[in-house]
């Protein structure tokens, strides 16, 4: 029998719900339990504890007293200053957009595997990865009546396009996806569907949930009602800002696909208004919509792995990782050049400061998450036998924002040691969560296989303003804020790798 201070020892069988709000691409989208599946890992945090005996909760301590100087003074040197910014710097200098399948994808596989092994990982490598490749061509949107004005819009990723000559439609509008749902048929069929529904600003990213599906589900709900089109708003918080916002489409099997783009938010007003003005006219509103996106053959990409190996239990692994990908408007700053930087910093910070982890560290940055999650399930594909050894996971992708908030997915008897983690997390601002952490959507594929998976929330407050646009660059990325989020990630990993723990 191992030892008992392993922490795969004992496993604790964990089924989860296989349930997600939306395609695997959008369910999570590392935005905390609100965009994760209706799962339950055990009771609340204040059950959790309520149910341990007093006298259980001092039976061992999870980390020595050594462990916790070693993360405090982790904590403390890495928010002063990280590899994170260069790192992003950098990727988004050398290498920027880097779409799935696209020459940027490869140039940023080697690059980050170059910059790995350049930071002294102790081992690094690839994973192959089999990717959708998807071109968005040119577009051009515009009202003809009953005012002639041109949009600013972007074809939402996977979109098919028009005819060489393009279409000419009426426009139909709905303010929901419910709405749409609830037209007869006759009321969309041959007209140009304008899908006309905001979001929410929040802190914690509440308001992507409710208006993100009306862009993944809602041009194969139109087409199967018979429309030319849809065009959506931009599901973004920049009311202001003409930058459209791209993001997948799902495109349903039975249902006929369309074109799909989305209008920026002013552009959204804009024809809003002259829908407005037309009805009150009893007239028609008409777009022209020309497009020439296309899908390509699939293409080959790679997860990229980096790893600082243990000293005691190198077969037992904490993975860190955000996405490698982005699309292909911007630099890819926030999204998620900043999450992969956080993660690879985290890791080499803690090589860096001379500590040695008693469990192996791992660093992956998945392959196209943006198009369906390829790079996530090929690792947890590859790593079958081995998920029974994994410690736990946590991903960064959420931009470059202040990590204020920490949560967990563990058994019940595990949460008062990471409430441990959270106090010494809190000098940097953080606070506890519950014991209802959703992971990312690129740690979805290990936690429905049991692994325990962990959210550092970051804020989101102006994540959804640049999100997927064009404006998605490096000045959005604060050096203090990824400095202090680098840090969260290196106490999280480093307690993970060195504690007496029974997680699940």
């Amino acid at each position: 029998m191992p030892s008992p201070h392993r922490c795969s020892t004992p496993v604790v069988a964990v089924k989860f719900a296989r349930k997600w709000a939306l395609s695997a691409t959008l369910a999570t989208f590392g935005l905390g339990a609100s965009f994760g599946p209706d799962l339950s890992f055990g009771p609340s945090t204040a059950e959790a504890a309520a149910a341990i005996p007093t006298d259980a909760k001092m039976v061992s301590a999870p980390w020595t007293r050594e462990d916790l100087a070693a993360a405090k003074a982790l904590r403390d040197g890495l928010v002063k200053g990280s590899e994170a910014f260069a790192f992003v710097r950098d990727l988004t200098t050398e290498v920027g957009p880097r779409s799935a399948g696209s020459a940027g994808d490869a140039a940023a596989v080697a690059w980050a595997k170059a910059r790995l092994e350049a930071l002294g990982f102790d081992r690094v490598y690839t994973q192959e990865v089999t990717v959708p490749h998807w071109d968005r061509g040119d577009l051009e949107v515009r009202t003809e009546a009953p005012f002639l004005q041109r949009l600013v819009a972007a074809s939402l990723g996977g979109s098919i396009g028009t005819a060489q000559e393009g279409l000419h439609g009426e426009v139909v509008r709905f303010d929901s996806l419910e709405a749409l749902k609830a037209a007869p048929d006759v009321a969309v069929a041959g007209k140009i569907v304008f899908l006309d529904q905001s979001m929410m600003r929040d802190r914690e990213g509440k308001g992507y949930s409710p208006v993100v599906r009306g862009r993944a589900d809602g041009a194969s709900l139109a087409g199967a009602k018979g429309a030319k089109a849809i065009v959506i708003r931009s599901v973004g918080t920049d009311a202001n800002a003409r930058f459209a916002h791209t993001g997948t489409v799902t495109y349903a099997i039975n249902a006929p696909r369309i074109p799909a783009v989305a209008l920026s938010n002013p552009d959204a007003d804009q024809l809003s208004r002259q829908y407005a003005t037309a009805m009150a006219r009893q007239e028609p509103v008409r777009l022209f919509l020309r497009s020439t996106a296309r899908e390509l053959p699939m293409a080959k990409s790679a997860n990229v792995i980096g790893e600082i190996t243990g000293n005691e239990f190198p077969d037992e692994v904490v993975v860190l990782g955000g996405h490698l990908d982005s699309w292909d408007l911007g630099h890819g700053a926030i999204d998620d050049g900043a999450g992969v930087a956080i993660a690879t910093a985290a890791a080499i910070g803690i090589k860096q400061a001379g500590l040695k982890p008693r469990r192996t560290i791992r660093v992956v940055l998945w392959a196209n998450e943006e198009f369906g999650l390829s790079g996530a399930n090929e690792y947890a594909r590859r790593e079958a036998a081995n998920l029974g050894k994994h410690v736990g996971a946590v991903e960064a992708d959420f931009g470059g924002a202040r990590v204020f908030r920490f949560s967990s997915r563990v058994a019940a008897t595990a949460v008062p040691a990471m409430q441990q983690v959270q106090s010494v997390l809190a000098p940097l601002g953080i606070e506890w969560g519950n014991n209802e952490a959703s992971g990312g959507a690129d740690t979805g594929p290990l936690r429905r296989e049991g692994v325990p998976v962990f959210n550092l929330q970051q804020d989101g407050t102006l994540y959804f303003d640049n999100h997927h646009t064009a404006n998605d660059t490096l000045d959005k990325v604060d050096p203090a804020a990824v400095d202090q989020a680098t840090a969260a990630y290196a106490v999280l990993a480093w307690l993970l790798a060195q504690g007496n723990l029974v997680l699940r």
